[in-house]
């Protein structure tokens, strides 16, 4: 059911997405994805840049089973603010089958509940430096939120766009923990793999052996549309580089799209050309989500 507060310049999910030719391996993670609201149980918080339709577990867990999918990471968004109920409501229904990434406030002088999100299922805190999504914070308070989230042996997520790399590379270098990279760093698909910017990120990954990135969200970067094969050679150079190091996802419900709902079959459907064999197919949708998320259980 849509949401009655969504923005009226929001882009609801796909609501009949094609099946996807391209069959994932045994244990496929969707390393990607967010639960909104439902708003009259979970609401939205106040200081949110964007109001978006309900997207409910109950969707994702359907839209995981119809693309073959066995697993989900579900990655709070910026709507929902420090408030993560949402996600661990999702995790805790889950079970097994889903592992979290919580978004806390790093400025707070309150604890938050890290054990008990552990328990949920919860791995990674996210930190958001999209100033149209979120407000930034001092560096030294990310810092300080990594280590003691490190204590736990979680990771952190960090989203950013590439004008924002060459500031950005000194904290990322300082983070002794995993990171991951939002999708791909979110380069100017305009500008071509060979262009410095998206050189630069290559060598931060070839640099720091800690750092991993999601080649997810095409269809956000894409300057042609689907099905979004400008964006393969990005993708596919990051693949084939860091086999090891790479992680996929839908982002469904794809969140503050501006032309199109995302058929998210369509989506499926890339991961052969990003990662043309079986063993890529199997690190970069098993073996790499399993061992950030589960510890390869």
């Amino acid at each position: 059911m849509l949401g009655s507060l969504m923005d009226t310049d929001y882009i609801p999910f796909h609501p009949n997405p094609s099946k996807p030719r391209f069959v994932p391996p045994a244990g496929a993670v969707d390393a990607h994805c967010h639960v909104f609201g439902p708003a009259d149980r979970f609401p939205y918080a106040p200081e949110r840049k964007y109001t978006p339709v309900d997207a409910p577990k109950e969707t994702l867990f359907a839209l995981r089973d119809f693309l073959g999918f066995e697993r989900n990471v579900i990655v709070q968004a910026s709507c929902h603010g420090t408030d993560n109920r949402a996600l661990i409501d999702a995790l805790q229904a889950a079970g097994d089958r889903a592992r979290g990434v919580a978004t806390v406030s790093v400025t707070s002088r309150d604890e938050p509940p890290l054990e008990e999100m552990d328990e949920a299922g919860v791995r990674a805190i996210r930190f958001n430096f999209l100033k149209r999504l979120a407000d930034e914070a001092p560096m030294a308070a990310y810092e300080g939120a990594a280590h003691m989230v490190g204590k736990l042996g979680w990771h952190i997520v960090v989203y950013f766009e590439a004008h924002d790399l060459a500031r950005l590379t000194p904290f990322l270098e300082r983070i002794e923990t995993e990171i991951v990279i939002d999708h791909m760093g979110t380069p100017n698909i305009a500008n071509g793999v060979d262009h410095p910017d998206f050189q630069a990120f290559i060598r931060l990954m070839e640099d720091r052996d800690n750092i991993y990135t999601k080649v997810s969200c095409p269809e956000r970067l894409s300057l042609t549309g689907p099905p979004y094969d400008d964006v393969v050679p990005f993708a596919r150079t990051l693949v084939e580089r860091f086999p090891d190091r790479v992680l996929w996802g839908t982002d469904w419900p794809h969140p503050n799209m501006r032309t199109h709902a995302p058929d998210d079959g369509v989506l499926t459907d890339m991961i052969p050309k990003i990662a043309p064999t079986p063993e890529l197919q199997q690190a970069l949708l098993v073996d790499n989500p399993m061992w950030l998320y589960w510890k390869a259980e």
